[in-house]
């Protein structure tokens, strides 16, 4: 399992170079960008200048970034809407694949692979209406990405609209075989569990956002801090039909710690091998 790391651990700081070297300390092989503005503006010259010049000079990758939730500076916290493009009203779909494409744009400057993206807010529910706009939406967005050389991954939240079961009517319906799902562990746990996601998305899974919680709220714990069966979960992606990288995406109040962060994620990426060998 390729071995990666989310910038989501640091959320609350402007992403900036010396955080970039914390996480390649971690042993990791990848990047993935949490895409919000107040932690990397993805639409400013100078910091996609500075990430970038880190990125070039260092082995590790950018493997991914994470599509913004919000498009102003403070994640929603002043009233502003949600970045959703599956919403009733068509203005804001609109709007929200605009931003995403904001995101997607940073990989001219900063080559990265994967977009994760989510389908609509926690919470949302499911509905033919609902079908036909996340087509429209991955459609419109996959055109966008293809040329860049990006490869979309639609995530499960906590909605009715990105149920396993769910996701894979989307993909097929739409005949969208150049997407894939970024299986977010600590969201199956809180759903029908983390075994009967994998087998029901096994085919289209091509990363997995790694983190814990104890079966109640979506708490991005460290690997081993809650109740999810990580042996058996890693396991079960082990036997995906392709592949999938394994990151790790913690919550950014763990960010406080330099030294914790990297000694924590060590840790999991070690029992991360240590679990693929059984």
């Amino acid at each position: 399992m390729l071995k990666v790391i989310s910038t989501h651990v640091f959320l609350r700081s402007r992403l900036h170079p010396g955080l970039l070297d914390t996480l390649a300390r971690t042993g990791t092989a990848g990047i993935e960008i949490f895409a919000a503005r107040e932690h990397f503006d993805y639409t400013d010259p100078s910091s996609l200048r500075e990430i970038g010049d880190w990125f070039r000079a260092n082995p590790v990758e950018l493997f991914s970034m994470h599509a913004p939730l919000y498009s102003d500076r403070d994640s929603g916290r002043g009233g502003e809407p949600s970045v959703n493009v599956v919403h009733q009203d068509k203005s804001r779909r609109i709007d929200a694949m605009d931003e995403v494409k904001r995101a997607l744009e940073v990989a001219e400057q900063i080559p990265f692979k994967h977009l994760v993206l989510h389908l609509g807010d926690r919470g949302d529910s499911w509905s033919a209406r609902t079908l036909e706009d996340a087509l429209t939406a991955l459609e419109h967005l996959q055109t966008y990405a293809r040329p860049l050389g990006v490869r979309l991954l639609v995530e499960n939240i906590q909605n009715e609209v990105t149920t396993p079961a769910h996701l894979l009517e989307i993909l097929n319906v739409g005949h969208l075989d150049d997407i894939g799902v970024c299986l977010d562990v600590g969201h199956a746990h809180l759903g029908d569990g983390v075994a009967q996601a994998i087998e029901t998305l096994s085919p289209r899974i091509r990363t997995a956002h790694l983190h814990d919680n104890k079966g109640e709220r979506d708490e991005h714990l460290w690997p081993g801090d809650g109740t999810i069966d990580f042996a058996a979960a890693l396991a079960g992606l082990a036997k995906a039909q392709q592949q999938p990288a394994g990151i790790l995406e913690i919550h950014h109040g763990y960010g406080t710690d330099v030294a914790l962060v990297v000694e924590r994620a060590k840790a999991a990426f070690a029992a991360f091998d240590g679990a693929a060998q059984h």
